[in-house]
């Protein structure tokens, strides 16, 4: 096999903070940059090498910061360019990376380009969004936005629609324009010339659409699926080369691509290793809750993945990008709830293990690992009693729609879907200690906390050297020492079973086998039994010869020359 290219990047962990939900400085109940910067410390105890910022940009926060009014200022939320400024240059004195959230699909409804782009027809930026003449006396297609309703929002001054595939205060930019590609680049070179150390690109594989805008097959609720339509259009390509030419090329960068829709064959041309394009892409198959367990309506779901399927797809993405495309693993971020409850078991008596279990697995493999702030100490999902405890536009206009106007869903189970895999799950306050509002601020939150704060925490998980805190430092140490566990070739096994996940990682003729046990019950495997080699890391002090324990993980070092 030819030798893969190295980079600092495949070999990097990175750390995804949400800034709203991380650390409060100034007692508004918001969390900010200097609160970000106050955990620098505690990071970099951590291990990790990059931070990956959820939008800081100016916003009126329809969509929480991903609705952005001017790409160069900073939210008031979450402080000054002074703050940042800050925060990168300690960052970056503790060698741990920035990496800026870039959303260019579309912007805010009250960013100057729109303010003037709805003023007329013939506005000099009325080409920088998609506007469309009704048809038939309504929309121009039947598309569903991503957050429930149509994507098109009608403007009485001009009467035309505009596109917005989120919501109708988030008006998708027309990257067919190279006027608007000229004002994207532009803004990225700035970030770049202050010195940030990448971009993580929102939704960018929705920036080319289908040219004729057609409507895919009607469903129930009278809206067609735009998926096939925004998702890898003709020229996304194009746009992201061209982007790689005249800026991502000339910086030394950390790049990944958001790529709603995204195939295998078609992260083989973002994520290619001829570096054209981007660095790796973010796909969703394995957390696709319609596809994972059966779904109540759309993505909402009360049923947990089966590790069957979630193999499945993690498996094929390993193996079919060897050697053509570098991949990202995670398992939870902000739009994801959290993993351990999601993919593990929350009970108290197996949150610790099943937590360490899914990040040997994620962890040991090929690719660039994500942790999500609050996973490395196994934080869970919230429990909403009422819509009046979710923050998230998601959900709200889930509800309104699927309970109050369509009664096409109950309530209680709406709710309980919400327990699952709503986005609000992921969004509660970073746990710190178990004081009032567990340390996150001195005044309200502003998103509830999760009330078992009290006993998940940092300070706790500080304080317990069997926590999730120190296996995950303890995962990030041997991917910074073995060349094997970030270059390695992957190869599956045990693809038949119901409850292992097991796989092998080969390099320069070390083989790295790792073994998990997914279920709370013990399960034969003589997968490990008499192994030759050293075990590198294990979520059990003891093991049972044939056997793996609950949720048991082991992973072993074998020098086969």
């Amino acid at each position: 096999m030819e030798q893969e290219k190295r980079a600092w990047w495949k070999e990097a962990v990175i750390y995804q903070i949400y800034p709203r939900s991380f650390a409060d400085s100034n007692g508004d109940g918001i969390g900010d940059l200097n609160g970000i910067t106050e955990h620098l410390d505690y990071l970099a105890e951590l291990g990790i090498d990059v931070i990956w910022l959820s939008p800081i940009y100016a916003s009126p926060n329809d969509d929480n910061g991903y609705d952005i009014s001017d790409y160069r200022a900073i939210m008031d939320d979450f402080g000054t360019m002074a703050d940042f400024d800050r925060l990168l240059t300690e960052a970056h004195a503790r060698h741990i990376r920035i990496v800026m959230d870039l959303v260019v699909n579309h912007t805010s409804d009250e960013h100057p380009w729109f303010i003037e782009s709805r003023k007329s027809k013939d506005n000099p930026y009325r080409d920088y969004y998609i506007w469309k003449d009704p048809r038939d006396g309504g929309a121009p297609n039947k598309w569903a936005s991503c957050f429930s309703g149509p994507a098109w929002q009608y403007d009485e001054q001009t009467g035309q629609y505009y596109l917005h595939c989120f919501s109708r205060k988030q008006p998708d930019l027309n990257w067919d324009n190279p006027k608007v590609r000229d004002e994207v680049f532009d803004l990225m070179d700035w970030w770049c010339q202050k010195g940030i150390d990448g971009f993580r690109m929102d939704v960018i594989s929705m920036i080319s659409k289908h040219p004729d805008f057609p409507d895919g097959p009607v469903h129930e609720d009278g809206y067609s699926d735009m998926f096939a339509y925004v998702c890898n259009g003709p020229h996304v390509h194009e746009y992201l080369q061209e982007m790689n030419r005249r800026v991502l090329s000339r910086y030394d960068l950390l790049t990944v691509g958001e790529a709603a829709g995204v195939t295998v064959e078609e992260a083989k041309k973002y994520a290619n290793s001829a570096g054209t394009e981007l660095g790796m892409v973010f796909h969703f198959e394995h957390t696709d809750g319609a596809a994972n367990s059966e779904a109540v309506i759309g993505k909402w779901t009360k049923n947990p993945p089966k590790m069957p399927y979630v193999r499945k797809i993690l498996n094929k993405w390993q193996t079919e990008l060897e050697g053509k495309a570098w991949g990202s693993l995670y398992w939870d971020n902000h739009d994801q709830p959290r993993a351990v409850s999601r993919f593990g078991n929350d009970a108290p008596q197996w949150r610790v293990k099943s937590a360490k279990m899914l990040a040997t697995v994620l962890h040991m493999q090929k690719g660039t690992p994500y942790i999500y702030q609050g996973e490395e100490i196994g934080m869970t999902n919230m429990h909403f009693h009422s819509v009046a405890d979710c923050a998230d536009i998601e959900e709200k206009n889930a509800w309104q729609e699927l309970v109050v106007d369509k009664k096409l869903v109950d309530g209680k189970t709406l709710l309980a879907c919400f327990d699952t895999v709503a986005r609000d799950n992921a969004r509660t306050p970073m746990q710190w200690d178990d004081t009032q509002n567990a340390g996150f601020t001195t005044g309200k939150p502003w998103l509830a906390l999760n009330p078992n704060y009290t006993d998940i925490n940092v300070k706790a998980a500080l304080a317990d050297k069997d926590s999730v805190f120190y296996y995950y430092q303890q995962l990030i140490k041997l991917r910074h020492t073995y060349p094997i566990i970030v270059y390695g070739r992957f190869r599956p096994l045990l693809e038949d079973s119901g409850e292992i996940y097991a796989y092998q990682r080969e390099l320069d003729g070390q083989v790295l086998t790792v073994a998990a046990n997914w279920t709370e019950r013990e399960v034969p495997c003589n997968l490990l039994d008499g192994l030759p080699g050293r075990e590198l890391i294990a979520n059990y002090a003891a093991h049972k010869n044939g056997w793996l324990q609950p949720y048991e993980a082991r992973v072993i070092l074998t020098d086969k020359s």
